[in-house]
Formats: structure tokens, sequence, C-alpha cells
């Protein structure tokens, strides 16, 4: 097979902090390689210095065996390179089409822009790629997996001959993702290679050939997934053995502790009705847009339903606005922390502090001493690997980030907890820990929700599982009695 891309020694500082120390990294035509790591690995570093993003300290990029350095995207993309990147931006003023063209619009006969055109080749576009969505929808109108396949529209509409994926479907559903996985089939074909970034194993198991890992900046090794095991590929990437990927130490009591009847809210979700006991971890499973967060909007009171009712620990409750779910004792964990989890040009201490701050400092004083302490006992509590809790939080790896998010509502001992997504764009091992943070919450007497687009984390975690069908319940199934066959068939 030809060469596409060969990388060796490649190495990037910031401030005297070592990203990268040693990247390398080869890829044939008509191959998926997967590019594997944990948070802080060196992969992001790595992609941008190869999309002319970030200027390389040292080291050879060669492609089709010649030497290049690509100081913008733009040189990049020339040289046949694309990215979908795993970190969204959208212009939400304007339409799908509008985004995928941006800055090579279709001309009209007067210098004008062919709108007519540019919506029919991006219509065309979702069609073939088997995307839901309208060319002419306004980005501020879509969610945010959608988002994600308008972007990953957008980089496959270059025609490029090498592809970089970094976490594609962190934000799509089952479904979205084997249309995905479908279109990377029919690129390997034409003789294309696909850079494939992913923390889902299973999907890096399903679609790709062959694998590099790096860890602490440095290449560790690369070779055919067909001779590697999951275990193997797992301590090669954490340097150590990991044990059970799942942790379970919850006992679910016979106590009923939070119930929803009836919920409704017309165009989205249609007389949801599930019980919740003390102790439980209560999985909701369904494809993109089957109303899994439309659930969560009506509890936490992102949304009024038009009917239903919400009862906790006995007591009925009122929700019109976030305010009443948090005095309530309900936390929710959004599905994208950066959008609506975190303020990332703030510190790590503020963010954890945020929920909290009325009781922290009540009246018009800041108490900074006591946001310190309790800063300091979320970072210790979670293990946030943070040089200081004054850093930005924007500086901290996506499962650091998700331990803030944690630490923020935990701060303020909720009784029930909402998960959106819980581990999305997290690696393995802080996967593992955020599920020890989860089963420890429920075996202390709390009452976990927990939505996951991922089959193997939603029977992994779950003791038992809603599935959401076209914004309907389609059953409730306990895990053991049911298996990741059955919940495709029933979301489907």
């Amino acid at each position: 097979m030809d060469l596409l891309l060969e990388v060796e020694g490649l190495k990037k500082s910031f401030g005297g902090v070592a990203a990268l120390r040693n990247g390398a990294f080869k890829l044939h035509a008509g191959s998926v390689h997967a590019l594997c790591g944990g948070n802080g690995a060196g992969k992001s570093t790595f992609l941008k210095i190869l999309m002319g993003l970030h200027r390389r300290d040292a080291g050879v990029i060669r492609r089709r065996g010649k030497a290049v350095e690509f100081s913008t995207p733009a040189e990049a993309l020339a040289s046949g390179i694309a990215i979908i990147e795993q970190e969204l931006s959208p212009v939400p003023h304007m339409t799908a089409a509008e985004n995928i063209f941006l800055g090579r619009e279709p001309s009209a006969r007067f210098g004008g822009i062919d709108f007519r055109k540019m919506n029919r080749e991006a219509q065309a576009l979702f069609d073939q790629l088997g995307f839901n969505i309208r060319a002419s929808q306004y980005m501020m109108n879509l969610s945010v997996a959608q988002m994600q396949l308008v972007e990953i529209a957008k980089a496959l509409s270059h025609d490029a001959e090498v592809i970089f994926m970094d976490e594609p479907t962190s934000a799509i559903g089952e479904k979205e993702a084997q249309h995905l996985f479908s279109a990377i089939e029919r690129l390997k074909a034409a003789g294309k290679g696909v850079v494939y970034v992913s923390h889902r194993l299973s999907e890096i198991f399903q679609i790709a050939d062959s694998y590099t890992v790096f860890r602490d900046g440095s290449y560790v090794g690369s070779g055919a997934l067909a001779d590697i095991t999951r275990p193997e590929l797992i301590r090669m990437i954490v340097g150590r053995e990991l044990g059970e990927e799942y942790v379970k130490t919850n006992r679910p009591a016979e106590t009923i502790s939070f119930e929803v009847s009836g919920l409704t809210a017309p165009g989205k979700i249609e007389d949801i009705s599930f019980s919740v006991r003390r102790g439980e971890i209560f999985g909701i499973y369904g494809l993109m847009g089957s109303g899994r967060t439309q659930i969560f909007d009506c509890l936490f009171g992102l949304d009024r339903p038009t009917a239903g009712s919400i009862t906790l620990d006995g007591e009925k409750l009122a929700i019109s606005r976030p305010a009443d779910a948090m005095r309530a004792g309900i936390a929710l964990v959004t599905e994208d922390r950066k959008l609506t989890g975190l303020n990332l040009s703030d510190s790590v201490r503020n963010n954890i502090c945020l929920a909290s701050l009325p009781e922290l400092s009540p009246g018009f004083i800041m108490q900074h001493r006591r946001e310190r302490a309790a800063s300091a006992d979320m970072i210790a509590r979670f293990g946030i690997k943070a040089a200081r809790d004054t850093m930005p939080v924007s500086g901290l790896s996506g499962g650091n980030q998700q331990k803030v998010v944690l630490g923020k509502w935990f701060l303020r001992q909720p009784r029930l907890l909402l998960l959106d997504e819980p581990t999305r764009g997290v690696d393995v091992g802080a996967k593992r820990e955020i599920y020890r943070i989860i089963c420890d919450f429920a075996a202390a007497g709390g009452t976990v929700v927990m939505i996951s687009s991922e089959i193997d984390e939603v029977l992994g975690m779950s003791d038992r599982i809603l599935v959401m069908r076209q914004g309907r319940s389609a059953g409730i199934h306990r895990r053991e009695e049911t298996d990741a066959q059955s919940l495709v068939h029933l979301s489907t």
C-alpha cells in the first residue's frame, strides 16, 4: 500500500513544558489507523502540528515521501489533509450548508453566492451520508449531535486524501455512528487514509486496521489491531493493568426514591414514566433525537412539560426552572461540558464553587477562605490533576474537566444525580475513575439516572435501562436480562 503520511521524532514544548516528546506515525492508503492514548498523551498537539495550527520544534513530516511543513490549515488542506475536530466551532446564525461551504461558496452568474447550488450540494452530501439534516436549517436550531454531523460532512466535502477524525462520534448516537462507519468504509475503498482518534475502544476494534499508541507525549508502539487484544491495548494506553473496566459496587434498595409519571412535552417526549430505587443507577438509552436529553430538560426545569408529575423521596416537586431543581437536591451534568457545564475562561476553583456561591458566600461579600477550602476538598476527593486551583479550567484534560463538573455538583450534596453522557471525550483511565465516583454516590444511598450513547457503558453501569424511541418509552429492562442487540433493536 502507498505510504500517504509518515512522521518521525516530532517534538513540541509550551513554555518549557514538553507536550510532545517523540511523535511517530505511518498511514497507508486504503486504511483506517487508530491514534490511541489517554488525555494528555499528546494526540491533540500531534494533530495540530500536522494541520498547521502549531509549529513543531523538531521532527520530520513526509507526505507521499516528500518532506512538508504546514504553517496554516489551508496549506494542509491544499496538500489533501482534512480534519474533523472534536471541538465544534459552528457559525450559529448561518445554515448548515453555509457552514459546510464557508469561505468557498459557489458563485452565481453576476458574482454573488449561488445559494441554490450550495444547498443542493450540501443536501446531497447529507443524504449520501445518511444524516437526517436539512441543508437550510440554521446551526443555532440544531442539537450538539447534529452540529457534529455537519462538521463531519464539512470535512468530507473537501475530498481530501488524508482525513483526521478526532472523536467524531462523541456527540452522536449509535445510528448516526453506523452511517459514519459506512462512509469510512467507502473512503477506504477509494484509497483514502483515515486517522481515527477515539476513547471508545469498541469503535476502534470495529473499524480500524492498525493502531499507534502515545503516552505522556511519546510514541509507545504500533501494529495491526488483529494482533492485539483489548486488555493489551488498554495496558499500552495507561501504562499499567487497569482491572475491571466498569466499577460496580452499588446495591439498590427496595425503597423507591425517585418517580416520574406521564411526563409529556409535545413534539419531544410523550407519556414517560419510570421509578428509581435508592442506591440505583438507572440508565437511559436511545438514538439521537429519541428524547433522552429532553427528559432531563424537563426534570431540571430547562423545559416545561405540559403533563406529568415528579416525586423525590416522597415529595411531589413543582419544577419550573433550574433553581427549583437545585433546591430540591437535583444535580445535572449536561452532555457538553464545554458549552453548558463549565466557564472555560474561569479558574478551576470558581467553576467548582459556581453552583454553591449563595451558600459559600452569603450576602454581598465573597468568602474566599471558604471557597478555597471547598475547592481543595473537591480536588482531593476526585483526584483532579491541576497545577493550582486558580489556573483556567480550559488548561485541564477532558477527564479532569469532567471531574470539575462533578465536583461542582457534589459540593451541593445532591440527592439525585442526572448524568447526560458522563464520560464523553475522556480516556479509559479517567472513565474508570468517573465510574467509581458514580458508584460510590449510589452505594452511599444516592440516586442516579444516566444517559449514555455507549451500549457497553449503559450495560456495564446500569441496574435497569429505559430504552427511548421517537420520544416514547420502548420498555424498561434489567441489565442481566438484556444485551446490546436487544437495546439496538428496541431503539430503532
